[in-house]
């Protein structure tokens, strides 16, 4: 049974009642939204409502089968009116059914507020003198809101009572603008324990006019904007502005995956936080910053590094993933995952003066990145950010053009990135775009994704196993501190520069070689076992393949680099 829908045609509440009752059942809440005579000192003569009908009865499917997870409700219901609404006339109807008051009630009102932010519905208010214009439904407030809740006899009167509190303000609930017309709550909607609370109400409203304006866009663009679900991994130079364009935009719900903290050496390109947040993690950050730029749109926050084990759960739900990482095997398996799930999938690569851009949509068959290189590239060949130094503009700029081709692609406009590599030298301000084609081999599907994936999940789930100590061919290992390595028997080498030492020396347990003399030719005692630790993991991972390859088999490379120790490692 379709649980969320929409008619034309007044509803039948007798047959909605009946389709929710249930002999278990000891609770059942209602709440009905009806078309009122004024709005804001106009005076209403009647209403028309429309709706991204495909988008729309998606996202309502999914809100109703949270709220009935949530909380353990058996059924629930929603039917929104489309068309033109006569004054009195009913325009919304929630319907909750449930063995308990308490939960039937929480559940109706769960419905209610999520309707309200994600679900694509717009009204226009035929006022006596003029009408509103096509606006979002929860910038409108010409409904009386009613609810009604049955319970059985013995928990009537609380139940009725418990209604009254919540739902009962007639006479003022609708001068609130920025609410939805379908509820009256004076606070932040409680959604997920996991999202970001709402700044104190604003006397403003988010007003999209000017790229509404835009013949592209219009009313109908902007429900595609608001039914999407895109995922950020990564908070920092790449994604701020990708953070930022896309809340500023009024996408409907975005995860950002990010398990670095903050530190004083990113603000000079990650220019959203501020010095007095150093240390705090950017997932949460990030979080506050985009509900603070736009309350409407549901912000997820997994302040956690992205890996094998914890990625095809965080990101199935999405539409969109955007790449804004600094490591190669995060992007990599983000292809390798975005080929799996069929998730089109942003990327961008930053190194000093330039930037790389490259847009993969498994839907058409595009180039991935194993097109291009068959195998992951080695994280330390080309160092990131901390490595090799960067201009704060530059990761700036690529995660514009991220954010752009994100618009894009979800509005589905013209100039598509498409097959092609953008190359961006902003040095020379000078762009090339190169070809990318889909390997040969992977004509029908992608045989190298699929294979990496499933190595890379069986890679994590031993390392898990084994308590994170790996088997012998196993290349990172990842401890809270380095004392715990070295009660693993594992001497600790910190292979960074002197200058990087000086500035960040770790615990007497750690021997200083740098990298480079183990690359000259520098040699370990055969018979002992090594941890490699360099700021992130990158240049020890490197050194760690290439001591393999000479026959050191007992060394490796600490996860996540001296920066991780305690916590994680992500975004530029």
């Amino acid at each position: 049974m379709t649980r969320f829908s929409f008619s034309s045609t007044p509803v039948d509440l007798a047959a909605l009642r009946e389709s929710l009752a249930d002999s278990t059942c000891g609770g059942y809440a209602a709440f009905e939204g009806w078309v009122r005579n004024h709005n804001e000192g106009q005076a209403v003569t009647h209403l028309e409502y429309e709706a991204f009908e495909s988008l729309a009865v998606r996202e309502g499917e999914r809100i109703i089968a949270e709220a009935c997870r949530k909380y353990g409700v058996e059924n629930a219901r929603c039917v929104h009116r489309v068309g033109d609404l006569a004054l009195g006339e009913l325009a919304v109807w929630v319907g909750v059914s449930a063995r308990h008051r308490d939960e039937a009630f929480k559940a109706c009102r769960y419905i209610i507020d999520e309707v309200k932010h994600r679900v694509p519905i717009w009204k226009k208010e035929h006022y006596v003198g003029g009408d509103s214009g096509w606006v979002n439904c929860e910038r409108c407030a010409a409904i009386v809101p009613a609810a009604t809740l049955g319970e059985a006899p013995a928990m009537a009167t609380a139940a009725a009572a418990h209604a009254q509190h919540d739902h009962g303000h007639h006479g003022h609930a609708h001068h609130h603008h920025a609410h939805h017309h379908h509820a009256h709550h004076d606070h932040a909607h409680h959604g997920h324990a996991h999202h970001d609370h709402a700044p104190a109400q604003s006397a403003f409203v988010v007003d999209y006019s000017r790229q509404i304006t835009l013949r592209e866009v219009g009313a109908a663009g902007q429900a595609k904007l608001r039914a999407a679900r895109v995922a950020v991994i990564g908070a920092g130079g790449l994604g701020v502005p990708v953070l930022q364009y896309l809340a500023g935009a009024g996408i409907g719900r975005i995860l950002i995956v990010d398990g670095d903290r903050l530190d004083p050496s990113n603000l000079h390109r990650q220019t959203w936080y501020a010095l007095a947040d150093c240390g705090t993690p950017k997932a949460e950050l990030a979080g506050q910053r985009v509900r603070a730029l736009n309350p409407e749109v549901t912000v997820d926050v997994a302040a956690q590094r992205l890996e094998a084990t914890n990625a095809e759960a965080l990101l199935t739900e999405t539409d969109l993933i955007i790449d804004c990482t600094d490591n190669f095997a995060t992007k990599f398996l983000l292809n390798d995952l975005a080929q799996t799930l069929g998730k089109p999938t942003i990327f961008a690569s930053v190194h000093q003066y330039e930037g790389q851009l490259q847009v993969l949509d498994p839907r058409r068959n595009s180039a991935c990145l194993r097109c291009l290189w068959p195998e992951a590239s080695r994280d330390g060949v080309v160092g990131n950010c901390a490595e090799a130094g960067v201009l704060g503009p530059v990761p700036g700029i690529l995660g514009s053009l991220q954010a752009l081709e994100a618009l894009k692609l979800l509005l589905d406009l013209p100039g598509q990135l498409s097959d092609d590599v953008l190359i961006v030298d902003l040095l020379g301000l000078a762009t090339t775009r190169l070809r990318a084609r889909r390997a040969a081999e992977c004509a029908i599907t992608c045989t190298r994704c699929a294979s990496a994936l499933e190595t890379a999940c069986a890679k994590a789930q031993r390392r898990n196993a084994a308590g994170g100590l790996a088997e012998e061919h196993e290349l990172e290992l990842e401890f809270a501190d380095l004392a715990q390595a070295a009660d693993r028997g594992l001497q600790v080498i910190d292979i960074r520069e002197p200058r990087e030492i000086d500035a960040a020396p770790l615990p007497a347990v750690a021997l200083a070689v740098p990298m480079g003399e183990l690359l000259a030719g520098r040699n370990l005692p055969a018979e002992g076992r090594y941890l490699l630790v360099c700021a992130r993991g990158a240049r020890s991972l490197a050194t760690v393949e290439a001591l393999r390859e000479r026959g050191l088999l007992a060394v490796y490379s600490l996860k996540g680099g001296a920066s991780g120790l305690g916590g994680g490692s992500a975004g530029r």
